[in-house]
């Protein structure tokens, strides 16, 4: 017996959710409809795929090697309809996105309202986000993050063009503290500090210098996972801080900060949209992609 591609859908909500009720819910269908379901999947493979305990749900060797094959499966399927959908009207169904929360230029307003008012029929799921995961695992489209993180089986294309990170202070910091003429001068000053969740490593200070890249062991007297409140602080003359430019570009033209060590701050290719290397691409995406690139021509970032 070949399983349909229902059940095969049902157990890939199961896996991601690990709850049969959460799957359910997604489904529009009981949590008994669900179980019954995959209790037949494993029947007709005559192999255990989910282990069920009252408190929780977790695969077994054969639903963990059966989701890693199935996942990407499934996804062609829904693209290869998707398109064939799309051939009565318009891109439509649910683009959802996992954006890094330091990707200003994409997170900002004016691209993603753009692609909103365009495509009326694409609705936008956004997660901002900093983990690190595999967005086909996790049922993401797309991913937007600093290229140089991007796996190198993906398709990336550039959001916009190349970025560069700064240091940064208040006017009033600086006329108290002075300005350092070398990031290793960093240590004597009150800095501010960025992580990208709790119990994770403060983002490092990196600077370039002839060519060649370096960082600055910073020992941040302020920490936070808050970029808005990162960018108060420093705003408030509480020390320096640093992070992407364009984070701070606001700011910056309102005279509320002031760049530091600039010449230690090379600019480098900046954010991409990234996605899997499939042979077929949703209409949605190939619209979100071909929107980018009109925006990048445009310069809408600048």
């Amino acid at each position: 017996m070949v399983p349909d591609l229902n059940a095969l859908s049902a157990f890939v909500l199961v896996a991601q959710e690990k709850s049969f009720r959460a799957a359910a819910d997604r489904l529009g269908v009981t949590r008994s409809a669900v179980s019954q379901t995959i209790r037949k999947l494993e029947e007709a493979l005559s192999l255990r795929l989910v282990e069920r305990t009252t408190r929780s749900v977790r695969l077994t060797e054969a639903g963990e090697r059966l989701y890693a094959d199935v996942v990407p499966a499934i996804a062609d399927v829904g693209a290869a309809l998707t398109a064939t959908e799309a051939l009565r009207g318009r891109p439509g169904g649910q683009l959802r996105l996992a954006v890094s929360s330091i990707a200003e230029s994409f997170l900002s307003g004016p691209v993603l309202a753009a692609f909103a008012e365009a495509f009326p029929d694409i609705q936008l799921d956004i997660t901002v986000t900093d983990e690190e995961f595999d967005i086909v695992a996790e049922g993401y489209d797309a991913g937007v993050r600093l290229g140089e993180v991007i796996a190198q089986d993906m398709v990336a294309v550039p959001v916009f063009g190349p970025e560069r990170q700064l240091a940064v202070c208040a006017p009033s910091y600086l006329a108290r503290a002075g300005a350092p003429a070398h990031p290793r001068e960093l240590s004597a000053h009150r800095c501010i500090g960025w992580r990208p969740a709790p119990y994770t490593a403060p983002y490092r200070w990196e600077f370039g210098e002839g060519g060649l890249e370096f960082s600055v062991d910073v020992e941040p007297e302020i920490t936070t996972n808050d970029m808005q409140l990162m960018i108060r602080l420093a705003v408030a003359g509480a020390g320096i801080s640093f992070g992407m430019e364009e984070t701070f570009r606001p700011a910056l033209r309102r005279g509320e900060l002031v760049a530091l060590l600039e010449d230690y701050c090379p600019y480098f290719p900046g954010f991409f949209l990234y996605y899997p290397s499939r042979r077929l691409m949703a209409p949605k995406l190939r619209a979100l992609v071909d929107h980018l690139a009109v925006q990048r021509r445009r310069g809408t970032a600048a």
